[in-house]
């Protein structure tokens, strides 16, 4: 998991960063905020999976924070120096939170729900994905889910341009320029993606065959897609490429 840490008081900052970095191992990364605003902004730039929050402080509250980024798209543990009837609030809401000072126990309890909670949810993304493709006919349309710093992003096939394989990994390029790293190699994908869309034109490359702009002849050609890249066609390849087009 990514998590951000909000809080006015540097030194719990510190303090809670330390007791993640050597007590929870499921945190990855962490970055920090000490005030409302910044805290915006950071959850922003970062899209942490789960953010530690200080319900006061001097410029704003936790849920005047909250307030901005609806829909809330991370677990939330609250941190908290006050023990009110408030807390059993969260507690029902099926929210999170932490006293202060932090117990390593309960840290260590909170951020394993947090985790839990996060894969659930990755999970019904990917049961749902999957039943909505199932509902499809047309294969262009389904879609296939790509790794991000959050988690998953699913992607319509008819937005992939071209698949690339380099050093192992997979790079996935779409028609709004954008760019995934996978790390699965190029064979899995040409496992699982419809053969009536994508075709492996080369060693290093499958392609989106509705992208293709121009096709070059030459000894085996290259084509050339809509995002103005210029792919060879492997030799032994250019037979079947040209039947895709009944050539």
């Amino acid at each position: 998991m990514t998590c951000t840490i909000i809080d006015d008081e540097p030194k719990n900052v510190r303090v809670l960063r330390t007791m993640l970095e050597e007590y929870c191992p499921e945190i990855t990364s962490i970055s920090e905020a000490t005030n409302p605003q910044e805290g915006i902004q950071v959850i922003r730039q970062f899209k942490p999976e789960l953010v530690f929050l200080d319900i006061e402080m001097p410029y704003g509250n936790a849920f005047d924070l909250l307030d901005q980024l609806v829909p809330v798209e991370f677990e939330i543990i609250f941190v908290t120096a006050f023990n009110n009837y408030m807390l059993k609030a969260f507690k029902y809401s099926a929210l999170d939170y932490l006293l202060k000072p932090v117990n390593i126990e309960e840290l260590k309890s909170s951020v394993k729900r947090a985790s839990e909670r996060i894969r659930s949810r990755n999970i019904n993304h990917q049961l749902d994905n999957l039943l909505q493709n199932f509902k499809k006919q047309n294969d262009s349309l389904q879609k296939i889910a790509l790794p991000s710093k959050e988690g998953f992003v699913f992607i319509s096939m008819e937005d992939i341009v071209r698949f690339e394989s380099s050093s192992g990994y997979t790079f996935i390029h779409t028609k709004n320029g954008e760019k995934f790293i996978s790390a699965k190699n190029i064979k899995e994908y040409e496992d699982i993606l419809p053969d009536s869309v994508f075709f492996r034109i080369h060693n290093s490359h499958i392609i989106n065959l509705h992208a293709v702009k121009k096709y070059h002849r030459g000894r085996g050609g290259y084509v050339e897609m809509i995002d103005g890249s210029m792919i060879e066609v492997a030799i032994r390849r250019r037979e079947e490429f040209m039947k895709k087009f009944s050539f």
